[in-house]
């Protein structure tokens, strides 16, 4: 009969920590009830506010490679632009192949390169 005791026991702990749970439950809702409350829509002022000046984004080799292939109405191959980047053949066709497979560039033949209008 000790089981059965124990279980009841434990029954009783497991109503009681449903109840605080729900308690919990409660008393959050109501918090974020109050937040959404006093959260006031925003206004125009008639204060001007200054804008911090815009920094220019440094422009990724990906971006420099893109601009000279966007350039080029016939297209382009990896050795003019090894040439004109200054990068060495694994990185230009590291980003000739993800480009490729992001839409932003096709293959006109093999290994020359054209810009996606």
């Amino acid at each position: 009969m000790t089981i059965t005791t124990d279980l009841k026991a434990i029954s009783k702990e497991l109503t009681k920590l449903v109840k605080q749970t729900e308690k919990l439950a409660a008393a959050l809702e109501k918090v974020e009830k109050l937040k959404a409350k006093s959260v006031k829509p925003k206004t125009k002022s008639k204060a001007v506010t200054k804008k911090a000046p815009v920094k220019a984004a440094k422009k990724t080799d990906t971006d420099k490679l893109l601009a000279i292939i966007n350039r080029s109405k016939k297209g382009v191959d990896t050795a003019t632009l090894m040439k004109k980047t200054g990068f060495d053949q694994k990185k230009v066709r590291n980003i000739l192949n993800r480009t490729y497979k992001q839409g932003k560039i096709t293959r006109v033949e093999k290994g020359i390169y054209v810009g996606v209008k």
